[in-house]
Parts: C-alpha cells; structure tokens; sequence
C-alpha cells in the first residue's frame, strides 16, 4: 500500500502544508483540555473527537505518537482575557464545596466522555494544580524582559515579542472586542501571568510567588506543561477556533519569551469549529445546557454523536439538531446491522484487507482530515458484495482504527441505549415482542394489536417490516 502524504491546515499560516514529523520516531501533540468546573457540554467534546481524529490518523500512518491533553483546574477566567473571577472559584462559592472536590468530580466525568466516545487515552493529562512551581519559575525567567507587576499581578507586556497575535491575525475585531479593560494595563492586548489574591480576600487555591500569594494565569499553564511533556519545539497544538484568538496567541507570546526567540512552539497550529445549536443551549451561561450524558438520557447511543461530528469536516460549523443526531444514530444502526449480517456469513477464518479500500481511506484523511469523504467510502466497503464477508471485516478493521466507531465490536443490544424514563426493561420487551409474533402467526390480531398497545403505552414502537431487522425502539 502507498500511503498519501499528509496535508494539515495550519491556522498559523492559514494554508494547508505537508506534515512532516520534526521526530518521526515520536510526533508529538498538545490538546487544549478542559476547564473542570462543570461538566463538558457536547460543543466542547467536539474538540476531542477532531483530535481523536487527528492522533489515530498519525498513529494509521506508522508514526508513534505522544499526546498531551491538559487539565486546568486553575487559573481560568470567568472571561477569556482578564477580567472576572476564577472560573473554579466562582464554582466552589456558588456550590458551597471543596474546590479540590469540585476539580476531581468534574475531571472523573470528562475522562468518562472520553470513554463514552472510544477517544483514545492520551499520553499525558496532567493537572494545572500539579505545576505551579514551574509555572513560577517560568514566569521568573521572562518577568525582566517581558513583564510588568501591577497591583492585581503581574503581566505579559506584548509589544516585546514579534509578530503579536499573527495566529488570530493582526487586526481581529472580535478578539479586541472580548479583552475588557484592566487599570494600569499598558496595552490592551497585555495578559496576566500571575493574579495576586486580593487583600482581604483568601482563595482555596492560591500560592506563594515573588509578585504576592495568588494563582497562575490560564495561558502560562499550557506553555509549561506542553514545554515540559513535549519540549520546546512540538509538531502539533489543537483547540477550540476559539482559542485562536487569544489564549494560543498568548501562548505563543510566552513560549517566544521564554526561548527569546521567534519560534511559536508547535509548528502547526489546529483549530476545530463550533457546534451550533440554533436552541441556545449548547453554553454554559444558559443554565440548562448539552451533555453527554443528556443525550444518552434520550436514548442515543455515544458513538452517534461521533458520527455526527463525522459527517462534517473539522474546520467547519456544525449544527446541532435532534433530527442531526437521530440521522447519525440511524445511519450507525445500518452499518451495524450490515456487520452483524457479515459477522453470520464470514465463517471463523480470518480475511483479507482490501488494500483499494484502505488507500482510499487514507487518500481522503490525508487530505486534512475529510471524514466526510471517508464515511461514503465505508457505505461503498460494506455494500460490496464481490468482497468475500471475511474479507470486508478485515478491510473495516482500518477504518475503525481512524473513525473510531467500533464497528467491529459494536451490536444492536450495546446500540440500544435506554433514556432513563423508559419503564420496561430490555428483556420484558424482547419477551413481549416474542408473544405478539406467535398471536400474529395464530392470526389472533387482537391479541398481537393489544400486545403493541402496551408496549407503546410503556414508550415502546414496534417496528413492523423494518428493513433493519430492528424491531422496536425507544423514544428519543
């Protein structure tokens, strides 16, 4: 097999490039992670399924990989710049709880999303929390070049390293509207490393520094941990679009600070777009907002929300609907169907990869990630009936090893996922569905009709002539 050269855009130089490892013996990859102040909602999950992507894309292509995806359970801002509470604080006052509690609680349920979602464990999660000494120590190193202290802490002075903001772009009028006004800053752009706890004030996490007892910025984390897990030079940094703007660019301030040099740290930066949702509740700020956990409430299965981020390219908007999800989970039923039918039919010898397949695959993920070109070739493998069975499971074994969706494993009863409100269990349904057939065999009709009847009154549809051989369902 030829495998095609992989092509990335790179938000630093806005065109795609050829990605050429700085190690092929280890490329190396840093996550933005999350802030563990609440649980993720399924926007921020977005940004770990591209990722995913991105890192078992390199992994297909035989490069081993290091993987870091942080965990800030400090530091963050109620706002994106410097203005406002820290986000874990404010959690802990309004909650009434241990911050320390709060941090973990949160950190469990955001790796359980990882899980729920087949993403891959990353190398390296490290906490905030564990590197704040580094964090001084760095902040020591750039503060007589770079810094300035004011009476709230010490800040990064950005007009002392070249080329501020060139990730966002040099004049960003939503980046400039999100910065608010701090007194004594010398420009506006200017961030703070270190935040001095208040007099009077007394923090569950604060720290002794040379600038005051306080906590670290948010930026000065991510240049740390990247530096100290990955070193100064790395291959890739992934985050949010809305990282592009600000946080990466400060990062980059500080890493070309701290090397006195005008190397930006990685040498591609990536960005996955937003997830929309037209409803309103897809941020936190609205109260009641999407998780995880929520849509499996309403009976979907994890992997078809991995889907429907699938079905879209990375650098491009996604909207969230009901019916985008319910099209997702109906799709997935149908290539899993379609693989149990193999399963039945391919014997116990093992097959053959199809190697048109799997260049396909690949031509298509090299160019950019476009899993939107990679899924119709999956519909064109499964369908493909001059392929012998055994020989199309071999074949899905690689796509499953880059998209993720656990095809091979995966069977309508793990599918079916319950929403919490649903009164019969699986096996009163199954048991219930068996009487209606033999009634429907008996032609006793009223019998079967009366069956269905209960079993929609208890949320259930039968599926009559379902060409998926599905049988029933639960609402969604």
């Amino acid at each position: 097999m030829t495998a095609a050269p992989l092509i990335l855009y790179n938000s630093l130089s806005r065109t795609l490039e050829p990605f050429v490892p700085l190690d092929p013996g280890n490329v190396r990859i840093y996550s933005c992670g999350p802030t563990v102040y609440h649980y993720a909602h399924v926007g921020n999950l977005r940004a770990y399924v591209f990722t995913d992507t991105l890192s078992r894309t390199i992994a297909a292509k035989g490069w081993p990989l290091t993987h870091v995806i942080n965990i800030t359970d400090v530091g963050h801002l109620t706002s994106d710049a410097d203005a406002g509470d820290d986000k874990m604080e404010a959690a802990a006052r309004a909650s009434g709880r241990d911050i320390w509690a709060i941090a973990k609680h949160y950190t469990d349920a955001f790796k359980q999303n990882l899980a729920d979602l087949n993403i891959r464990t990353p190398t390296y999660m490290p906490l905030a929390t564990d590197h704040v000494a580094e964090m001084i120590v760095w902040a020591e190193k750039i503060a007589p070049r770079h810094c300035y202290q004011l009476d709230d802490g010490l800040y990064f002075d950005t007009t002392t390293v070249p080329d501020y903001g060139r990730l966002a772009g040099a004049a960003d009028d939503a980046a400039q509207g999100r910065i608010e006004a701090v007194a004594g800053k010398r420009h506006s752009q200017d961030f703070a490393i270190w935040r001095t706890t208040p007099p009077g004030e007394t923090r569950q996490m604060e720290w002794n520094s040379p600038w005051g007892r306080g906590a670290p910025g948010w930026h000065l984390e991510c240049s740390v941990m990247s530096a100290k897990y990955l070193g100064p030079a790395f291959d890739i940094h992934t985050g949010g679009i809305d990282h592009r703007e600000i946080h990466h660019p400060n990062e980059i301030a500080q890493n070309q600070a701290h090397c006195g040099c005008s190397d930006t740290g990685a040498t591609f930066w990536m960005h996955n777009n937003f997830l929309v949702d037209r409803t309103g509740k897809m941020s936190k700020s609205s109260g009641e907002f999407l998780t995880l956990s929520r849509l499996m409430e309403r009976g979907f299965h994890p992997l078809s929300y991995r889907l429907m981020c699938l079905q879209a390219h990375y650098r491009s908007e996604l909207e969230f609907s009901w019916e985008n999800l319910t099209a997702a989970q109906v799709r997935l039923k149908r290539w899993v169907h379609a693989v149990e039918a193999l399963r039945s039919r391919s014997g116990d010898d093992g097959g053959t990869p199809a190697l048109p397949y799997i260049e396909q695959l690949d031509a298509a993920l090299s160019d950019d990630l476009a899993t939107p070109r990679a899924l119709p070739i999956l519909d064109a493998l499964l369908g493909d009936k001059k392929l012998p069975p055994a020989d199309r499971l071999a074949t899905l074994a690689a796509f499953d090893a880059v998209l993720g969706l656990d095809l091979v494993r995966l069977d309508r009863a793990t599918l079916r996922v319950r929403p919490m409100d649903a009164v019969l269990d699986e096996s009163a349904i199954e048991a219930r569905l068996v009487e209606r057939k033999e009634a429907r065999a008996a032609k006793d009709f009223a019998q079967s009709d009366a069956i269905r009847d209960e079993l929609s009154a208890n949320g259930v549809e039968v599926m009559d002539g379902d060409p998926l051989g599905w049988d029933w369902k639960l609402p969604g």
